[in-house]
């Protein structure tokens, strides 16, 4: 297996949290701590959320497991690996060059509904 380079990663710095009380039972104790998380990644906006425990510390564990089980996250991490990777950068390139005039086919469709070609042939 080729060795690996890390490209970046993703920290709880990387994210916004927001503390709040959950609901269901749990009487007194639920009701009176702010032991329910949600955890929001700033640059993809991905969000999980948990308030399964009562402990705020493993909701938070919990909260960044499921933002980044999401699609959005991982739709965003693919493309910021592209990006660091360069491969974003040779994709956008080859498009440009394939979307030059001289590779389009410009067809225009006359009154009658029918299609004409550019040097006006039907």
């Amino acid at each position: 297996m080729a060795d690996k380079e890390l490209l970046f990663s993703v920290t709880a710095s990387d994210c916004r949290w927001d503390y709040y009380r959950g609901s269901g039972k749990g009487g007194q104790k639920r009701n009176k701590t702010d032991s329910a998380v949600r955890c929001t990644h700033l640059a993809s906006g991905a969000v999980g959320s948990c308030e399964n425990y009562r402990s705020q510390r493993e909701n938070k564990i919990e909260a960044f497991r499921r933002m980044y089980d999401t699609a959005k996250f991982k739709g965003w991490h693919k493309l910021e690996c592209a990006k660091r990777m360069g491969l974003l950068k040779r994709i956008e390139e080859d498009v440009d060059l394939m979307m030059k005039d001289r590779n389009l086919l410009v067809e225009i469709k006359s009154e009658d509904g029918k299609w004409i070609s550019e040097n006006g042939e039907s």
